[in-house]
């Protein structure tokens, strides 16, 4: 069996998907570890799924940093301190900074819920998508897992699930259909990135 990947997991919210990451990861479907979770928010669920689960927490609050600079520097720090392979990115509302994507290049991944290029860019997470999407009148909507550059949802897509959107959804009945197909897509794309099923240099996201 090759050595477990070690996996940090940046989140600001429920922490649903880093949930997935965490049970797929613990059943031995992704060959890895979830060595650390990032937070920029103190109250973050995804902080209790980790102390939980005995998992290391950072608790990041940018405004408590006198630059967006030194709060990135730090995290990447503490990322290298625990020999992180693998950035996983999880309902995280905070553009990832340019010392993180040049500290793992083609090595930090991000889920996003809609089908990229359609719905993505600055102020479009969560609900705000589901909105755009249905006041789009789109007839079918997603999930996206990428590599992370440093232009919010720009960098290369590596794997998407459609879902069929009805004349009836909701924001948050779409939410509902799309989150299970994000677990399910993210922990599939993690799984064959451990593997070294998917070369993520290939991808090349960063240089």
């Amino acid at each position: 069996m090759p050595e477990k990947r070690r996996i940090a997991v940046l989140a600001s919210g429920n922490g649903s998907n880093f949930q997935a990451l965490l049970d797929a990861c613990v059943s031995g479907v992704i060959n890895a570890e979830i060595v650390l979770l990032v937070s920029n928010k103190r109250h973050a669920y995804a902080i209790t799924r980790a102390r939980l689960a005995h998992v290391k927490v950072l608790v990041m609050e940018p405004e408590k940093f006198k630059s967006r600079t030194v709060h990135c520097a730090k995290i990447a720090r503490a990322m290298n301190d625990l020999n992180v392979d693998l950035v996983c990115l999880a309902g995280y509302l905070l553009k990832v900074e340019p010392c993180l994507t040049r500290s793992f290049p083609n090595r930090i991944l991000n889920i996003h819920p809609a089908l990229l290029p359609k719905y993505g860019g600055k102020g479009m997470y969560g609900r705000h998508v589901h909105e755009a999407v249905l006041l789009a009148k789109e007839a079918e909507s997603g999930c996206s897992v990428h590599l992370v550059n440093e232009i919010y949802d720009e960098g290369p897509v590596l794997a998407q699930a459609r879902v069929p959107v009805s004349p009836e959804d909701t924001a948050d009945t779409l939410a509902g259909k799309i989150h299970p197909v994000e677990y399910k897509l993210y922990v599939e794309v993690v799984r064959d990135v451990c593997a070294g099923k998917i070369d993520l240099d290939a991808k090349g996201a960063t240089k």
